[in-house]
């Protein structure tokens, strides 16, 4: 079964702002089995518009980082991070098929 993945990219307007939100995710995604896979980092965008920070979080199946996005304790945590962030969240199943 393929995994499910979240792609996050984010502009913080104000850091102290967000630290509230990102310490809280730790549990969040915990609980539902995330676990990151880019956090930051250093990156290059050659085509398109970037934001300043990438994240790649993978779950066990698109179910489940769905379920994550939706569950109460998340969405709370989104109120938390809107004030002080520009984010494009994508919740995607990952491919299991043949390889090249």
């Amino acid at each position: 079964m393929a995994k499910g993945y979240w792609i996050g990219r984010v502009d913080v307007k104000d850091e102290e702002g967000y630290k509230p939100y990102a310490a809280a995710n730790g549990a969040i995604f915990k609980k539902f089995g995330g676990k990151f896979i880019i956090r930051g980092g250093k990156f290059e965008c050659p085509e398109g518009s970037a934001r300043t920070r990438n994240v790649v979080i993978e779950f066990a199946d698109f179910a489940t980082a769905k379920a994550c996005y939706e569950s109460p304790e998340y969405q709370a945590n989104i109120k938390v991070r809107q004030p002080h962030s520009v984010a494009d969240i994508v919740i995607i199943e990952g491919y299991d098929g043949p390889q090249p």
